[in-house]
């Protein structure tokens, strides 16, 4: 059974995710069409090198390329939360994507 995937929506309507998966290149949103595609698939049984766990309830989609690109999710029963995307500049992800997936995941419960 395939796992439903939903983005994080605020209270204005607005999808930052969606919104930052139509700013890259091409090249990179095909790549990021096919891990999610992954994804919805194999849920909370795909791992590495195309998911990584963060945090007890936060995992990061993994889309490499020229630029290496995230997107941090959650399982909420047999949904998947698209909660933050973004660019990754550096080894460790940063706190401040944490806490705004964190954010985004207390305000869907």
């Amino acid at each position: 059974m395939n796992w439903k995937i939903l983005e994080f929506e605020t209270n204005r309507g607005e999808r930052p995710v969606a919104d930052f998966i139509k700013k890259q290149q091409p090249q990179a949103i095909a790549k990021i069409i096919h891990l999610l595609d992954l994804l919805e698939i194999y849920g909370s049984f795909l791992g590495m090198p195309h998911a990584k766990k963060l945090d007890s309830n936060l995992y990061e989609l993994r889309i490499r390329g020229k630029e290496e690109i995230r997107i941090i999710y959650t399982f909420i029963r047999r949904t998947i939360y698209l909660l933050s995307a973004f660019k990754k500049q550096k080894q460790k992800t940063p706190k401040k994507e944490i806490e705004i997936a964190k954010q985004r995941l207390l305000s869907l419960k």
